[in-house]
């Protein structure tokens, strides 16, 4: 091959190469996501700024990262995929895609995973199995168990919650699951909850 082909060709190559990499998402280094297993809440940071909080619910088997263990890991995570865009409320997904199903909050009888997955991957060997183990934060019918310990690993969360947590955050983003409380790693937790007492207006706090 001649030099002009072999310049021909590396440039076609690198030009195919930089369209590959625009078209990646960017990974979210804004946001960050601190569950606490103590207070069964979650919090949202956004460039280290308190955004929101949530009720949540952890495994009612204690934490392990174990297979087969059913409990929810700790430690440094991040957001490895996000499924379900668009999906309505109460929508149920097995195996990751849709059924076809909807059902409503607290359905008798019904524990499916619904509305929203964001699936975890682990940063460190005490949570190195979280991904292949398919811990998820999501969507749960069965709100009324929301605020203690309910689920077989993932971190459930409301509906409405899941969904407007999932349409602020992408992959990448960092997922802290502790077990201590939110306000001993978010002192202006502290604030914020008197504000919201004195200005419901303000919904900080869910």
């Amino acid at each position: 091959m001649g030099k002009v082909g072999i310049v021909v060709r590396y440039g076609f190559a690198f030009g195919t190469a930089l369209i590959l990499a625009s078209c990646a998402a960017p990974r979210d280094t804004e946001h960050h996501i601190v569950v606490s297993v103590r207070d069964q809440k979650l919090a949202l940071l956004q460039k280290g700024n308190l955004v929101s909080t949530y009720p949540i619910s952890t495994s009612k088997f204690g934490l392990s990262d174990r297979p087969g263990s059913y409990g929810t890991p700790l430690g440094e995570l991040e957001i490895a995929d996000k499924i379900g865009d668009g999906a309505p409320a109460g929508t149920v997904f097995k195996d990751r895609r849709r059924t076809g199903e909807i059902i409503p909050v607290d359905a008798p009888g019904r524990d499916p995973i619904v509305t929203r997955i964001i699936w975890l991957r682990g940063r460190e060997a005490q949570n190195a199995n979280a991904f292949r183990r398919d811990i998820y934060i999501h969507g749960t019918p069965e709100e009324r168990n929301i605020g203690r310990p309910a689920s077989y690993g993932c971190i459930r969360m409301r509906s409405v919650d899941i969904i407007n947590l999932y349409s602020q955050v992408g992959p990448g983003a960092e997922v802290s699951i502790i077990q201590s409380p939110l306000v001993a790693v978010i002192p202006e937790l502290n604030s914020a909850s008197q504000m919201v007492e004195t200005n419901h207006a303000l919904g900080v706090i869910r």
